[in-house]
C-alpha cells in the first residue's frame, strides 16, 4: 500500500488550513463564473439601448473581475493543491488518477477563460459591440464549463454512485448529487456576481444616484433564481447517503450549525433581493451592499463546511477514509500494524519520551493527523485528557461506534497501546509510565475490543433503528466477554 507522510499544522487543525483556503477560493471562483454571465447581460443591455450606463459598468466591473478572480483565484487554487496534498495525498491521488482527462479538459477551459478575459481587458475599447459580446460569451462559457467539470469530481467524493462497482468515469462524474449541486452552484455564482455588482456600482463616482439605482436594479435580476435554492437544497439532501444526511440534519451539532448559518444568510440575501431590490426597486449604498456580500461569503463558508463534513468518515465515499486508509486495508492492518509500510521518521523536534511514544506519535500521524492535532484545535490529547487509560483503549478500539463519523481504528493492539501511551505522556510527561513494558492483560483487552468493534464503519445514521441494533450488539458482546 502507498503511504504518504502527513504534515501537521499544530496548533491549527489541517481542516482549518485547507478549509480556509478552499472556502476563499470557491467564493472567488463562483464569483468569476457569475461575473462572466453578468457581464454578458450588461453588454447586451448596452447594445440594445436598455441602459445608457451599462457599457461604463462593463468596462469598470471587468477590472475587478480580472484582478480578483485571475490573481487571487489562481493563487488560492494553487494553495488548495499545495495544502491538501500535504495532508491527504491519497485523496488527491484518487481524484487525479480517476479523472485525469476531466482535469485536463478543465484546464483547457481555464486557459480559454484566461485568453478571452485578457483579450477583452486589453482590446475591448477597440472592438465592436458584437465582438465584445462574443469575447464575454466565450469567457462566461469557459468559466461555467470549469464549474461543470469540477462539480462532477467534487460531488463524486460524496456520492460516487455506480463508480464503486464499475469504476466508470461516466458513472462517477454524473453521480446522484451532480445535477442538484451544479444548479445550486450556478445560482450561487449568479448571486455573488449580482452582490459584487452592487458594491462596484457604488464606487462609480461618475454616476448620479438614479443611474446607480437603475444599474443595481438590473443586477438584482441575477439574484432572483435564489427562489429555487430551497428546492435544489431538498433535492441535494434527498440524493445524499442516509448517514450523511443525518449528520447535517442534527446528528452532528457542528454541521447542523453551519447548515443553519448558510440557510439564514441565504434567506436574508434572498428576501432583501426579492422585496427590496426587485419589487420595491430600492437603492442600496455601498455599506449595505458590502454587508450583503459578507452574508454571501458566510453562506458559502457554511455550505462548503457542510459539503465537506457530510462525507465523514470518508474522504471519498466507500473508497477512502478521511485518514487516507482504504476500507479494505483495515483488516490486514489489524494483523500487521499500521506502520509496516511507513518509512518516514518523525519530523525533527517532535517531542517523545522513547521507543513506545515514538511509535505512538507515528500511529497518530498515520491515523489521526489528517483531521486532528496533538495540541491545539481539535486536539486529541485535550479530548482524551479526562479519560483513564482503559477508557481511552476501549473508545479508540471501538472508534467507529464511539464516534460514528470516525473510521475504524486500523492497527493492532500494540499500535493502539502506543497511541494511548503517547497521548497520556503528552499531558502528564511521565516518561517512566509511558515507556514501561506493555502488559499482556492490557493488550488482550484491546484485542477483545477491536474484535468486538469489527473492521466495518458505523455506516448507519445515529438514532436510526439499525444504529441502535448495532450498538446493542456491541454492548452484548462486551457483556458476554
Amino acid at each position: 500500500m502507498d503511504v504518504y507522510p502527513v504534515n501537521q499544522y499544530d496548533p491549527l487543525m489541517p481542516g482549518i488550513v485547507i478549509g480556509g483556503i478552499a472556502i476563499f477560493h470557491v467564493f472567488l471562483a463562483q464569483f468569476a463564473v457569475g461575473g462572466g454571465i453578468l457581464l454578458c447581460y450588461f453588454q447586451w443591455l448596452s447594445m440594445t439601448g436598455r441602459s445608457a450606463t451599462a457599457r461604463l459598468f462593463v468596462h469598470g466591473y471587468f477590472k475587478w473581475l480580472v484582478l480578483i478572480s485571475f490573481v487571487a483565484g489562481a493563487v488560492t487554487g494553487v494553495g488548495i493543491w499545495f495544502t491538501a496534498i500535504q495532508v491527504s495525498a491519497p485523496t488527491i491521488g484518487g481524484m487525479i488518477r480517476n479523472f485525469h482527462w476531466i482535469w485536463a479538459t478543465e484546464y483547457l477551459f481555464f486557459l480559454l477563460e484566461v485568453f478571452a478575459g485578457y483579450m477583452f481587458y486589453r482590446y475591448h475599447r477597440h472592438l465592436s459591440d458584437k465582438a465584445c459580446l462574443r469575447l464575454l460569451g466565450m469567457y462566461a462559457f469557459a468559466a461555467w464549463m470549469s464549474l461543470f467539470l469540477i462539480n462532477g469530481i467534487i460531488s463524486w467524493q460524496l456520492t460516487p454512485g455506480g463508480w464503486i462497482e464499475t469504476h466508470s468515469i461516466g458513472a462517477g462524474f454524473f453521480n446522484p448529487t451532480f445535477w442538484p449541486s451544479l444548479f445550486f452552484r450556478t445560482i450561487v455564482a449568479l448571486t455573488l456576481a449580482g452582490l459584487v455588482a452592487c458594491v462596484v456600482v457604488n464606487t462609480m463616482s461618475g454616476l448620479d444616484r438614479d443611474q446607480k439605482q437603475k444599474l443595481i436594479n438590473y443586477a438584482a435580476y441575477l439574484l432572483l433564481p435564489m427562489v429555487l435554492m430551497p428546492f435544489l437544497g431538498a433535492w441535494f439532501l434527498a440524493a445524499m447517503p442516509e448517514d450523511s444526511r443525518s449528520w447535517v440534519l442534527g446528528g452532528s451539532p457542528a454541521m447542523n450549525l453551519f447548515l443553519n448559518i448558510a440557510i439564514g444568510a441565504s434567506l436574508a440575501i434572498g428576501g432583501y433581493a426579492l422585496v427590496g431590490l426587485y419589487l420595491q426597486k430600492l437603492y442600496i449604498n455601498g455599506a449595505t451592499a458590502t454587508l450583503l456580500l459578507l452574508l454571501g461569503f458566510g453562506a458559502t463558508a457554511g455550505g462548503e463546511f457542510v459539503r465537506e463534513g457530510s462525507r465523514k468518515p470518508y474522504s471519498i465515499r466507500y473508497y477512502l477514509y478521511s485518514n487516507g486508509i482504504h476500507p479494505d486495508q483495515v483488516a490486514q492492518m489489524r494483523k500487521e500494524g499500521c506502520l509496516k509500510d511507513d518509512p518516514y521518521p518523525l519530523v525533527h523536534g517532535t517531542e517523545v519520551a522513547g521507543e513506545i511514544t515514538t511509535r505512538g506519535a507515528k500511529v497518530f500521524r498515520r491515523q489521526c493527523a489528517a483531521c486532528h492535532t496533538v495540541w491545539g484545535l481539535n486536539s486529541v490529547a485535550e479530548l482524551t485528557s479526562t479519560c483513564d487509560e482503559d477508557q481511552m483503549r476501549m473508545n479508540i478500539a471501538k472508534l467507529q461506534h464511539t464516534k460514528p463519523f470516525m473510521p475504524p481504528f486500523a492497527g493492532n493492539a500494540e499500535d493502539l497501546e502506543a497511541l494511548v501511551r503517547y497521548l497520556k505522556w503528552f499531558n502528564n510527561r511521565d516518561d517512566q509510565q509511558a515507556e514501561a513494558e506493555m502488559k499482556a492483560e492490557d493488550l488482550a483487552n484491546i484485542q477483545k475490543w477491536l474484535d468486538q468493534a469489527g473492521t466495518e464503519p458505523m455506516s448507519t445514521p445515529p438514532g436510526s433503528h439499525e444504529s441502535e441494533r448495532q450498538g446493542k450488539e456491541v454492548a452484548e458482546k462486551g457483556g458476554a466477554e
